[in-house]
């Protein structure tokens, strides 16, 4: 199955929403770190249902935000989730991005960069159309030091990179970003229950629970163009 079918039958199941919900809880601190200013024009690559922009034009009044999926059914349900022209979504490959060189100031990516099927050519691709001096906030839940995300390789037909942390740091740099910073987002808003509680449905432990959420959570990776 290809991401446009994948994700074209998660918008149709609703499950746009809940990808947005789960997500929100480290996202929203990722997206309060980026310096971004009034009037600038920002990316969301794998937008989902586009709350990453809808949130960029209420608290820092962004002057256009593109949301870029590869699920025309994403794409869809962006667009009737947002009520507000200085956003628009369009659907694309993270390969060959439909942008002019030097034609955007930020971009952002939440759980969706590990799918793209030549990750370093993406990371070309965007250091080609962001301008000097502007950034990309890569966050993903998916790498190899979370080790309870592994096995989401088994759940689902499109095949994802799973690098590590100093692979992260490498492949910015090689695609001509510096790194400007590494960091992991706890997640603080899952509600862990007491040790009796467990085994639950999704986890044998709390230990477990507590090492996915609390101590890994979300890796941000930061890049700017020199």
């Amino acid at each position: 199955m290809s991401v446009r079918e994948e994700f074209d039958s998660w918008a149709e199941s609703g499950r746009d929403k809940g990808m947005e919900d789960r997500h929100w809880h480290t996202a929203k601190h990722a997206l309060a770190r980026m310096p971004v200013e009034k009037g600038d024009t920002v990316l969301d690559l794998g937008t989902g249902s586009g709350y990453a922009l809808r949130a960029l034009r209420e608290t820092a009044d962004i002057g256009h935000g593109c949301g870029l999926d590869g699920a025309p059914e994403m794409v869809r349900n962006a667009a009737g989730y947002t009520d507000d022209e200085a956003i628009d979504y369009l659907v694309g490959d993270f390969d060959a991005l439909p942008f002019a060189d030097n034609s955007v100031d930020h971009v952002f990516s939440m759980e969706a960069f590990y799918y793209a099927p030549d990750p370093a050519h993406t990371l070309a691709e965007l250091r080609r159309i962001i301008r000097p001096g502007g950034t990309f906030y890569c966050a993903v839940n998916y790498y190899e030091e979370n080790e309870a995300s592994h096995k989401w390789q088994d759940n689902i037909s499109i095949e994802m990179t799973r690098w590590n942390r100093q692979q992260y740091r490498e492949a910015f740099r090689d695609a001509g970003f510096h790194v400007a910073e590494q960091d992991t987002i706890a997640d603080q808003d899952i509600e862990i229950p007491p040790a009796e509680a467990f085994p639950t449905d999704n986890w044998e432990t709390r230990e477990a629970m507590v090492d996915r959420y609390r101590t890994w959570g979300t890796l941000l990776t930061v890049g700017v163009v020199p």
